[in-house]
């Protein structure tokens, strides 16, 4: 059993050396890096960096060498990481998308003492935060920058192990510290060990039957969050190919050209996927559009625990035929699966592309878990929708009296470093973690999230709410792109709504052709059509839920919540909190008497 993360990657350079392990494009082509190569420039990397005086390999996490890296996904992000842990160091990531003052904060407590920073832009973004950093003594960077020492530096061909230095890296060691984002309040590290992230996926890897040697994937979320990182090993173990997307708006692009077999996405981008292709459907005439609709249609009945007639097995086989198989040749033609985690996923999305033999593995975890601690396997009969599915091996879940999710494995971090009292009431003494997810079990065996046990609120009238139910529900709308439902303490439950402005846009022009449409979103949401459709949107979901948590009013927003903004986590979770600050004056509004 594989119990440090470096060994995945040593035992594949020996068990397949020519074999393509990364790849990313360089000036329009795409440069593939053997297992050879990543493990030869990442043991050169680390008798570099050793050279600089800085790093022993200790057990102690306060002594640990801390080494950050502030880049999007590209090989080289990977090969530090690798070099990092066998200095016996501790990677820290950093989200390009951050502020100055919370890289400062982070840098700071992390006492870090080289950087690695990617390009001139994200250089040119924090160098002055670096250059107040009383222990930052060196940052190199990945690409050519004047001025800044390139990493190349450090890479000493030829370079050989130190056995006995490896030796005293253990499955204990700290690995690495992931500061998650958090909505309010600082930044706080997540403690990572070694054993913690390599028993994850260890316990994982039987999830990924369908992943043969020598198939590909193509990564585009960052690397920063554990859940693409963990998955890279998967992948690194499994012998696929990892690709990497050259930006959020080449993914479309990528797909065709490396024709993955699986990649990891997070609910927001599905949607996103979804979207466009709706968007096309909705372009289409005559029969072909007739033929999306109805193939879209029997999608959104879909379910692998329940066939349907031979009648609807058929409609769908020639639905594949004629309009899915259109659907998988966007996505390169080759997708067995997605593997969907970091926040709910519609259950009409996942019936959809389910059927359209584009198989959905929507998980569950958090960054103090490594970060899987459930996943819908492949195989239809570990799969539910509607969950997210039955535990992967050694991990434990048990469910609180008021319903909170608690898990226990050798996944689960060692805590927040140097920040203990965080810690409290969230360990117990015999190991069981306390996730913050309210959930509950389908079946016996497969395990479902209701809500966020600190965002469900109560009502001035005592009622429950739990608001990712309501707003997931109501995302099926094809007019709805973003929402946030409101309440605590009021009379009645209301929302903050984004509209898709496409499908708006494309509504008013079929159905009043005679009308004005502005070209400006802030005045689009004023006009009366506007407001009437989405409030026929509302009406349409509402009697799904109980009168308290039914929407009573809603103010539309003029712009989309990105991370940019403030509004979205780097993991495109919805920030409540700062968007409650935000939008303040229109939720004041909504509860005007």
């Amino acid at each position: 059993m594989i119990q440090r993360l470096f060994d995945i990657v040593e035992l594949r350079s020996r068990q397949a050396p020519d074999a393509v392990m990364l790849s990313a494009k360089e000036n329009g082509t795409w440069r593939t890096y053997s297992c050879k190569e990543v493990w030869d420039t990442s043991v050169s990397l680390s008798a570099g960096i050793l050279g600089l005086g800085l790093t022993n390999p200790v057990l102690e996490a306060e002594q640990q060498q801390k080494i950050a890296i502030v880049s999007p996904n590209r090989p080289e992000w990977v090969i530090t990481d690798i070099g990092a842990q066998l200095t016996g160091g501790v990677l820290t990531p950093i989200y390009p998308t951050i502020s100055p003052d919370e890289i400062t904060y982070v840098l700071n407590e992390a006492e870090a003492k080289i950087v690695f920073v990617a390009n001139a832009e994200i250089y040119e973004r924090f160098k002055d935060a670096f250059a107040n950093l009383p222990a930052l003594q060196y940052v190199f960077s990945f690409d050519e920058i004047p001025g800044v020492r390139n990493w190349k530096e450090l890479v000493k061909p030829g370079s050989t192990i130190d056995t006995n230095m490896l030796d005293r890296i253990k499955p204990e060691t700290l690995a690495t510290i992931i500061y998650t984002s958090g909505t309010t309040g600082n930044p706080k590290g997540v403690m990572l060990t070694h054993r913690n992230i390599a028993s994850n996926v260890q316990d994982s890897m039987p999830a990924f039957t369908f992943a043969d040697k020598g198939s590909k994937a193509l990564s585009f979320l960052p690397l920063n969050h554990i859940f693409e990182r963990m998955v890279t090993y998967i992948y690194l173990q499994a012998g696929v190919s990892i690709y990497y997307a050259e930006s959020m708006d080449t993914i479309g692009l990528n797909l065709k050209e490396v024709k993955p077999l699986v990649f990891t996405t997070v609910p927001r981008l599905l949607e996103k996927v979804y979207e466009r292709i709706m968007n096309t459907g909705m372009e289409l005439t005559g029969i072909k559009k007739a033929l999306f609709f109805w193939a879209l249609g029997l999608g959104k009945r879909y379910d692998n625990h329940d066939k349907g007639s031979l009648w609807y097995q058929l409609q769908l086989a020639i639905a594949n035929m004629l309009v899915f198989s259109k659907w998988r040749e966007a996505l390169g033609g080759n997708v067995k699966a997605i593997v969907v985690g970091s926040a709910a996923t519609q259950e009409r999305l996942v019936r959809i592309f389910t059927a359209a033999k584009i198989i959905i593995m929507e998980g569950y975890g958090l960054t103090e878990t490594s970060p899987v601690v459930s996943v819908n396997r492949f195989e239809s009969e570990d799969r539910r929708i509607g969950t997210i599915g039955p535990l992967i091996n050694n991990v434990e879940v048990k469910l609180a009296e008021d319903g909170e999710i608690l898990t226990r494995g050798a996944n689960v971090t060692t805590g927040y470093y140097k920040h203990p009292e965080l810690q409290v009431g969230i360990f117990e003494a015999d190991g069981w973690f306390h996730t913050g997810d309210i959930g509950a079990w389908v079946d016996g065996r497969f395990l479902k999230i209701t809500d966020r046990k600190k965002e469900i609120f109560k009502t001035s009238g005592g009622k429950y709410v739990a608001p990712q139910v309501v707003e997931n529900k109501m995302k099926e709308s094809p007019f709805i792109e973003q929402m946030m439902v409101v309440g605590d303490g009021k009379k009645f439950v209301s929302a903050l709504i984004v509209p898709s402005f496409a499908q708006m846009r494309k509504f008013l022009r079929d159905t009043y052709p005679d009308l004005i449409i502005p070209e400006k979103n802030e005045d689009l949401i004023k006009m009366k059509e506007v407001m009437a459709q989405m409030q026929k949107q509302i009406d349409k979901f509402n009697p799904s839920f109980s009168h308290p948590e039914q929407v009573k009013k809603i103010a539309l927003l003029a712009n989309e919540w990105t991370i940019d903004t403030g509004e979205l986590t780097p993991s495109l979770k919805i920030k409540r909190k700062v968007i409650m600050q935000k939008f303040a004056a229109q939720v004041e509004a909504l509860y005007a008497e």
